[in-house]
């Protein structure tokens, strides 16, 4: 599983020119679940997601984290973070899971995040987004399962 997240003061994503999530400040999280990957998966990348010191205190010191800077959470799936483009000039998705598995895990990590009282929106899983966001800092995590340690 991968997790792009990029800090923001405001960001959202339309669907058919349609707003289905938006946040002001906080975090968008690109997701992206891999073959292989677990709940359990899930539950270290969320609490990663909520529990890195990337806003900055009164000191202008990046020391708190999103629960503590009050800020949300936009969540959208992008199998793309899976793509392996070592050979040739097509990238290939076989790293990614399952349309039906991704979906399960997605959701799930939505859920994780929420479970922490933190404001989830959410993009739609499998749809043609616009996301629009004014990156903060910029700031910009890649969170990989393969390297995260619970």
């Amino acid at each position: 599983m991968k997790v792009i997240l990029q800090r923001s003061l405001q960001a959202s994503v339309q669907v058919e020119n349609e707003i289905v999530g938006q946040i002001e400040q906080g975090l968008v999280a690109l997701v992206g679940v891999g073959q292989g990957d677990s709940e359990e998966t899930v539950r270290a990348l969320a609490e990663k997601t909520v529990n890195l010191r990337i806003f900055s205190d009164e000191n202008g010191k990046m020391n708190r984290n999103v629960i503590e800077s009050g800020g949300g959470i936009l969540v959208i799936s992008q199998f793309t973070l899976l793509a392996d483009c070592r050979k040739g000039r097509r990238p290939s998705f076989t790293d990614a899971a399952p349309p039906d598995r991704a979906k399960e895990l997605y959701e799930l990590y939505a859920e994780h995040l929420a479970a922490r009282n933190i404001s989830v929106a959410r993009g739609i899983f499998a749809a043609d987004m616009q996301v629009s966001l004014i990156n903060d800092g910029p700031v910009t995590i890649i969170l990989d399962s393969a390297e995260i340690q619970a």
